[in-house]
């Protein structure tokens, strides 16, 4: 029997208590890690005549940002730790065994240890009671054998960096420059294989993972990011890179801020996207206050935001294209509570509404096609500390993050799809949303069915005549979706010393549950595409149109929405071992994912295991803690005190899956319709897709996992410059795809050994996935496509990297040149036609048919490679209250293939590439950016001031392209389709206290 599950219940709960004892007895024998907001200062005190450490020294911890005071104590080695603080400026106050003092000041970073060590003796008298600020990399880490750095606000805001969080990932060192809205940059990964965290919660996009909101950088106090090399703590199962940040917290002073900023029209390039004309302008309103409620126990933060776009006076392919808007108000605010000096607590609440309208008029597409959206974002996060004693500590959080949206047609079309129906061929603008056919030469077959359309729905191209390829109408798609997500977790850190050997042991536990609400439908006939008599029906009809609808749009009653269900826990422990100059890193984090659909329900007697109970939800998928294993392995050697080697292996099991929805048994109610029509617009045929319908799991699958190896080395020879050199290599395997169960029989060379792009010999064993496919689907239905382990999926990542940072006086510096190669022949950046999208995880267009198989030519240059990526940016600060910034990037450009599904006897060209993958490159691209800011502070002690801020992105106004137009049957193939930026001015005023 083949059912969604096949994981014993038995085993997986013997399984899951084992691991939670076994995490249970590990919090009695189990330093301050980093799982939790926060960072740590750690040190050494010793005698500078002998070198020798020297115990019972008081360090006293304070800062603006902690409410009260955090204090330690050295031990017999002269170490001290000072866990769990919240990042910022920290005065360390040294009290020794004689009374005297010392000061220091260190600066916390977000998910970073802060090292501070003090030497006693040889100080001259003018010194002792002052304070000294001991320099740290505010960005690039060298403790331990991963890739990881952080950032501060007074850096990002001294740099022309943008208003948005995506914003902040330009400046990750080795991560690819990107403009897409909606999918993330690679980085040894695809562009929804990253994982976006803020205040701690996962904001990406519940089944997709993109990043799904937009927090202002005027929030964020600190960013920290982790590229490679992870320990098992923090739950880091992410296939790309993982970006965290912390928002600002209220101090004992009261402080606030609001600003003005724009981006005028008239202070723009001309933009190279295809749009004979635009008048462009953004602003942004900012405000925030914050202080204390109780002094030295309860501080607030408030914030405000109204970021808002116009376009007006658009023209493209087909004239005038209808304005644009976007507004959006955001409101946070954030408690920080301190009922004692060891217990620290954190709550906070965002609501955002945005409305978007005259969205989505691609370069070749009539107004008529405007969409418009709305959605509202809430989130809720309560986390607290509790530094138990000198060597434990244990932290909480839980939050609830809650994304409603809806979009669809600027115009409703009246045209109602039915059972038997025709199109108006006369009308085919108000059917749907039409793609014009294109004129073929030497066909004149085709073109003389062709020519009447493109005479009444072409547009006029640069010759002066009528051109196909276009599309109009209206656009296609009514849509509200709803996401969710509730997530808790618990860790527990214990330190122990042994002489010269120290552990920093960490077990941390999280849960978290997802959930979707879908409601679907087409407007009009949705997508009709010309088929010209290319392909036929299966009794030989030719087929002359084809719609691609909704069942919901049928007007069909009762369905319910589909609602899509995922639980996932993790368990994590890991050992930080210390010995002389080695530290050792001992990790290991098991994870369980549960996928629930709604359709079915488990019954006795049924060879699946199944009936069918629409609405009912019922357990799709689990994929147990022994299934899914990730080792930690770190290892790093100081050996000399400026230089270090370090490497690092770790095992990711991504957690992002849309298969909760895309295998779903109610998908049969919400299925898509493929209705052909013949010369006449009579409707001759009618079908479901039937890779959009509810799926089984073959049996025995291995989940997808990313292997990482890397080895790297540091050097500091001065200290002013610090250094980073590393290889890394990315391997990911094991993918899940949903692809027609007989894929591997009907499309082999054996049962077609005359058709092009059949399976060769040796691919594959030619056998079904799930054998007893049809007779489950004579009880329950269902597709005829399955969720597979699809055979000889692979992508592999590797990259050279050096990054350096300097600082000297009022310079900062920081530089990376990163060399790389990304091939495979599953890829998931490039599985739908724009690409710019929430592309279903385990159910794209990959492996959909003939010509999309992995076989078809997917063998290359993955579609987010970049061979070439160098950055450098930095800032120097005048002494006049003003300061400069720059950002400098240039990197490769973007492979791309032909595509041409006449090759495999389809009318649609989409992913069916008539050449390997990656064949081609668009342009490399290269960009500076400039800002210059000017304070002004007056009142007593400077107690206000007023900030000017000029930022001047793409100086040179390159705007190069990319996302080319692989169709060679569509317009505009070879073109690029986008384009980046052109140059801009932003100006802003802001007011402070």
């Amino acid at each position: 029997m083949r059912t969604p599950t096949h994981s014993s219940k038995s085993r997986a709960m013997t399984s899951y208590f084992g691991l939670l004892l076994f995490a249970m007895a590990a919090l009695f024998v189990s330093a301050p890690t980093f799982a939790q907001q926060a960072g740590d200062i750690a040190g050494t005190v010793i005698d500078g005549s002998d070198g020798s450490a020297i115990e019972g020294v008081n360090v006293e911890a304070t800062s603006p940002v902690l409410p009260g005071k955090r204090t330690a104590t050295t031990n017999a080695e002269g170490l001290y730790r000072l866990p769990l603080l919240p990042p910022g400026e920290y005065t360390l106050v040294y009290t020794l065994p004689d009374g005297s003092q010392r000061l220091r000041s260190a600066q916390v970073l977000l998910q970073q240890r802060s090292t501070v060590d003090l030497t006693i003796g040889g100080e001259d008298a003018a010194t002792l009671e002052e304070v000294l600020v001991v320099g740290t990399s505010p960005l690039l880490a060298t403790e331990d054998a991963s890739l990881s750095d952080a950032l501060n606000y007074e850096t990002f805001d001294s740099l022309p960096v943008g208003q948005q969080y995506r914003d902040l990932i330009k400046l990750i060192p080795g991560v690819q420059y990107t403009q897409d809205s909606i999918r993330g940059p690679s980085s040894g990964g695809h562009g929804q294989d990253n994982t976006y965290q803020f205040d701690g919660v996962d904001v990406s996009l519940p089944m997709f993972g993109t990043l799904s909101a937009e927090p202002s950088t005027h929030d964020i106090d600190q960013v920290s990011m982790v590229r490679g090399g992870a320990s098992a703590v923090g739950f880091n199962r992410s296939g790309g890179f993982k970006i965290n940040t912390i928002s600002k917290r209220g101090t004992d002073e009261f402080h606030g801020e609001a600003s003005y900023q724009i981006e005028d029209s008239d202070w723009s390039a001309d933009p190279d996207t295809g749009v004979a004309s635009s008048d462009l302008t953004r602003d942004w309103i900012v405000a925030n206050l914050s202080g204390p409620i109780l002094k030295d126990q309860l501080y607030f933060y408030a914030s405000y935001y109204n970021p808002t776009t116009d376009r007006t006076n658009r023209d493209n392919a087909y004239g005038p294209v209808p304005d644009y808007s976007y507004d959006r108000k955001e409101y946070f605010g954030k408690l920080t509570w301190a009922p004692t000096d060891s217990l620290l607590f954190d709550a906070s609440y965002r609501d955002s509404d945005a409305e978007g309208r005259g969205e989505s008029v691609g370069t070749y597409e009539t107004s008529d096609g405007s969409t418009g959206s709305d959605a509202t974002l809430r989130i809720a996060i309560l986390e607290g500390s509790w530094v138990i004693n000198e060597n434990s500590s244990a932290y909480f959080k839980y939050t609830d993050f809650e994304n409603k949206t809806s979009g669809g047609p600027d115009l409703l079309l009246s045209a109602q799809p039915s059972i038997g129906g025709s199109l108006d061929l006369n009308n085919l603008d108000r059917m749907g949303h039409f793609i014009v056919p294109q004129y073929r030469e030497g066909d004149d077959a085709w073109n003389a069915w062709a020519q009447p359309l493109i005479n009444q729905y072409g547009y006029v191209g640069e010759d002066g005549t009528l051109q196909g390829g276009g599309l109009v109408g209206a656009a296609q798609t009514i849509n509200d979706q709803d996401f969710f997500r509730e997530s808790f977790e618990v860790g527990y850190d214990y330190t122990l010393d042994f002489g010269s050997v120290s552990h920093e042991l960490h077990v941390g536990y999280h849960q978290e549950e997802i959930k979707e609400v879908l409601v679907r439908s087409s407007n009009g006939w949705g997508l009709i595409e010309s088929v010209g008599g290319d392909e036929t029906t299966a009794d030989g009809a030719p087929i002359y149109y084809r719609a691609n609808f909704f069942q919901t749009s049928l007007g069909e009653y009762g369905i319910p929405p589909i609602n899509s269900y995922a639980e996932s826990r993790n368990i994590e422990l890991n050992d930080i071992i210390t010995w002389n100059d080695f530290e050792f890193n001992v990790g290991v984090m098991f994870s369980e994912d549960t996928l629930y659909g709604q359709g079915l329900r488990e019954v006795d007697g049924n060879l699946s295991g199944y009936e069918n109970a629409p609405g009912n939800k019922y357990e799709m998928k689990k994929v147990g803690f022994d299934e899914m294993i990730q080792p930690r392995l770190g290892v790093t050697w100081h050996f000399a005190d400026n230089a270090s080697v370090f490497a690092n292996y770790a095992r990711y099991y991504p957690s992002a899956s849309s298969l909760a929805r895309a295998a779903s048994w109610d998908r049969n109610l919400h299925t898509e319709i493929e209705a052909a029509f013949d010369m006449d617009g009579n409707m001759i045929a009618i079908e479901e897709d039937a890779s959009s319908s509810g799926k089984l799991f073959q049996d025995g699958i291995d989940p997808r996992h990313v292997d990482e190896f890397l080895i790297g080395v540091t050097w500091q020879p001065t200290d002013n410059l610090t250094t980073r050199m590393h290889y890394r290599r990315r391997e990911a395997r094991d993918f899940w795809e949903d692809t027609w169960n007989w894929a591997r029989e009907g499309y082999s060379c054996t049962a077609e050994p005359d058709r092009f792009g059949c399976m060769p010999a040796g691919w594959s064993e030619e056998a079904p996935y799930i054998p007893e496919l049809d007779d489950y689907r004579a009880e329950i239905g269902g597709s005829s496509f399955v969720i597979a382990q699809v055979p000889n999926a692979y992508t592999d990542y590797d990259e050279i990297s050096l990054e350096a940072e300097w600082t000297q006086g009022n310079w900062y510096l920081q530089a990376s040149y990163t060399w790389s190669d990304y091939r495979g022949n599953f890829d998931q950046d490039n599985a739908t036609s724009e690409n710019d999208f929430n592309t279903f995880i385990g159910s794209s267009l990959l492996s959909d048919g003939r010509g999309r198989m992995l076989w078809n030519m997917k063998d290359g240059q993955l579609r987010g490679d970049r061979t070439h990526l160098f950055k450098a940016y930095g800032y120097y600060q005048f002494s006049w209250n003003g300061s400069v910034g720059a950002y400098a990037l240039y990197q490769s450009g973007q492979p791309w293939e032909t595509w041409d599904g006449s090759l495999y006897g389809y009318s649609s060209d989409t992913i069916r590439f008539a050449e390997p993958a990656g064949t081609h490159r668009s342009d490399a691209h290269y960009q500076l950016d400039l800002n210059y800011t000017q304070n002004f502070f007056f009142g007593a002690n400077d107690r206000y001031g007023v900030q000017l801020r000029a930022d001047l992105y793409n100086v040179f106004d390159n705007q190069t392209g990319y996302n080319i137009q692989p169709s060679i049957n569509s317009a505009g193939y070879g073109e690029a389709r986008s384009y980046y930026l052109p140059r801009r001015l932003q100006l802003m005023a802001k007011f402070l206290f």
